[in-house]
């Protein structure tokens, strides 16, 4: 079980420079967990590609049905007592911190792309990259 940022769910949907790695996490841990906020997340994402980069609506709308099913009963509400305690420790987003704040409710590690997470919650968070060399 791990904790994936919305990033990591849109790279696994969507096809792009870091999809492949985004796979190889899956094919190692398929129990993704995410905060509810990944939802906004990912539709923003999906949301990028179907007005800039021509994704028909019905595959934008099939691609976030496929990202929900995949979620279904893996999405958790955090404490907002957490995520602004680790907002003012760190200089991630209050967005950021919902998944951080998982991850240590959790005690699970966040999967993540996002450097400054990377680099603000070293003890939390590690790289897809780092997470398929353990």
């Amino acid at each position: 079980m791990i904790v994936v940022d919305a990033n990591m769910i849109g790279y696994f949907f969507i096809t792009g420079d870091y999809s492949p790695l985004a796979i190889q996490v899956f094919e190692k841990d398929p129990d993704w967990y995410a905060p509810m906020l990944w939802q906004s997340e990912v539709r923003s994402i999906i949301t990028q590609y179907f007005r800039f980069k021509k994704m028909p609506l019905a595959q934008s709308q099939q691609l976030m049905n496929e990202a929900h099913d995949l979620m279904l009963e893996h999405e958790r509400f955090v404490s907002s007592n957490l995520v602004f305690e680790l907002v003012a420790i760190s200089k991630c987003s209050s967005y950021d911190c919902e998944y951080v704040a998982l991850a240590k409710e959790t005690n699970l590690t966040l999967v993540t792309f996002d450097k400054e997470v990377l680099r603000e919650f070293p003890q939390i968070a590690i790289s897809p990259k780092d997470f398929m060399t353990i």
